[in-house]
């Protein structure tokens, strides 16, 4: 089991961890780490989510147990914190990876593409329950009986479900044809196979959560509830019905779309003879346009169907090979690995890497700094909310604060959130949410992105600029091209400049020890 392709994802994979330095979404880490820093250390920031009991703390407290056995041993150093449950990740990847492989009779095609696939390098190492969710996909997959009874592959089927409910979606068409072909009673599949690992699995999970919650939940119901039927997901942002077909498909899959189009018009068009490769490209399909009903779309949710996807091409690759001349075959795969490794490369190094980079900044900062009154540091985010990892990174219990972005959950008319009310009238903000006096309740450090400069020029007088951290080459109304930090001057600095910005005001912090803290 443990041959050379094994130990060669690792390798890929763990390589991953080291040369993916780049910001991707906020899940990343506000619904992993940082949960999983708070169950072990108890100071961390939860979002709405987990107050309304709609994810499932079965993941990050995977990390949390890791957090812990660091800070028994001692080593529960802030880089260690963000490297090992990357690494923990990276390995999971892999080993789905190598299943992959299996489940693709082991043909180079297979590894080639999965290896070479800029959006799994990209997104598999990242500490995501969409990253989770599609391992758990490859490994259940492979198990799939194409041409037996066994039921394996529900036990990764139900486990993924209860992590990530909308995972279920592409197992739709794959389960119907599964029951479909099968010689045992629907009745027995059903209640013996399906029901019981389903239950069985459900109960874990539940308990999981209800310890963890506080109280009995189940969070798979709550997520649905909140993002189907009331579908606050569209909170966060909307997109055409057609997006995954125009924009999401063909960049998760990168260059790799045009062989997957041949292939999919081949299995449709002689579906009886690749009839995996058609039952595939059917869920698919299906995912697609479930996908496209809702409102919000992200790239990420795609995630679980890149396997079938690679598969489909990978298949019709190596069917290609055997009449294709070996130049274009060579062409064929350079193609695909220069254009993949170029999008591999700049989007896991450069684009939107500053609100990563400063972090190492803010810990050190956070651990080292005090301010002429003795006090430790306070460190203010003006911007866009959950643009930074948050203690998970900083490993200090240090008042920090950042820019709220909670949905409209009451129904209120004009709702705007934190973060919306801040940017209207960044300055308007300030004035209304800090106080004048007294000085030491000022945030010592504010964290933000170059483009406020102009529009915080008068509240950001008694700071001066300590470091810039480049971010991105598409700099955009609210995200900068580059992230600033600035720290306040000493008292006599200080005191000269406030009279200048007498109407400015000190932040209500995260921490609620802190006699500023603003429920």
């Amino acid at each position: 089991m443990w041959n050379r392709t094994f130990w060669f994802f690792v390798a890929v994979r763990i390589a991953s961890v080291f040369l993916v330095t780049t910001w991707f979404v906020p899940d990343e880490y506000w619904q992993s780490l940082e949960v999983a820093h708070r169950l072990a250390f108890g100071y961390g920031h939860l979002t709405w989510e987990w107050a309304a009991g709609m994810r499932s703390y079965l993941y990050p407290a995977t990390f949390a147990g890791l957090y812990k056995l660091l800070a028994l041993v001692g080593l529960d150093s802030a880089e260690l914190l963000t490297l090992l449950p990357r690494i923990l990740q990276a390995c999971l990847s892999a080993y789905a990876d190598y299943r992959f492989h299996v489940w693709c009779r082991q043909s180079k095609w297979s590894t080639f593409l999965l290896a070479s696939s800029w959006c799994w390098f990209y997104v598999g190492s990242r500490t995501l329950a969409n990253t989770l969710e599609t391992s758990l996909t490859m490994i259940a997959l492979s198990y799939f009986p194409w041409a037996s009874e066994c039921t394996p592959f529900l036990w990764p089927v139900a486990l993924s479900f209860f992590v990530r409910p909308t995972s279920v979606i592409p197992w739709v068409p794959l389960c119907l044809y599964h029951i479909k072909k099968s010689t045992h009673p629907t009745w027995e599949l059903l209640l013996k196979r399906y029901l019981l690992i389903g239950l069985l699995t459900g109960a874990l999970c539940v308990g999981v959560d209800s310890y963890f919650h506080g109280a009995v939940v189940f969070s798979s119901y709550e997520f649905l509830k909140y993002n189907v039927l009331k579908g606050v997901g569209s909170f966060y942002g909307e997109h055409p019905w057609y997006w995954y077909l125009s924009a999401g498909l063909p960049t998760v899959l990168g260059v790799s779309v045009l062989p997957f189009l041949a292939a999919g018009y081949e299995s449709v068009r002689h579906r009886k003879v690749y009839k995996e490769r058609a039952i595939l490209l059917l869920s698919v399909c299906f995912t697609v346009l479930v996908y496209s009903l809702l409102a919000h779309k992200e790239f990420r949710f795609l995630l679980p169907v890149l396997p079938m996807c690679l598969f489909i091409t990978a298949d019709y690759l190596a069917r290609w090979s055997r009449k294709a001349s070996s130049k274009m075959i060579w062409f064929t795969a350079l193609l695909i690995l220069s254009v993949n490794g170029l999008m591999a490369g700049y989007t896991g190094l450069v684009h939107q890497r500053g609100t990563l980079d400063v972090m190492p900044y803010l810990a050190t900062t956070a651990k080292d700094y005090r301010d002429e009154f003795n006090n430790p540091a306070k460190i203010l985010f003006l911007m866009p909310c959950h643009s930074t990892p948050f203690y998970s990174h900083v490993h200090q219990n240090v008042t920090m604060r950042f820019l709220h972005c909670e949905p409209n959950l009451t129904d209120q008319q004009n709702y705007l959130d934190e973060a919306d009310q801040f940017y209207a009238n960044p300055m308007g903000w300030v004035r209304k949410n800090l106080p004048v006096h007294p000085l030491s309740a000022l945030p010592t450090h504010v964290v933000t992105f170059d483009v406020l400069e102009p529009q915080l020029k008068d509240f950001l007088s008694i700071y001066q600029e300590k470091v810039s951290f480049f971010h991105t080459d598409y700099p955009t109304e609210r995200v900068g091209g580059f992230v600033k930090v600035y720290e306040r001057y000493d008292r006599n600095a200080a005191s000269g400049a406030s009279s200048t910005t007498s109407t400015t005001a000190v932040p209500a912090m995260e921490d609620e020890s802190d006699p500023l803290y603003n429920p």
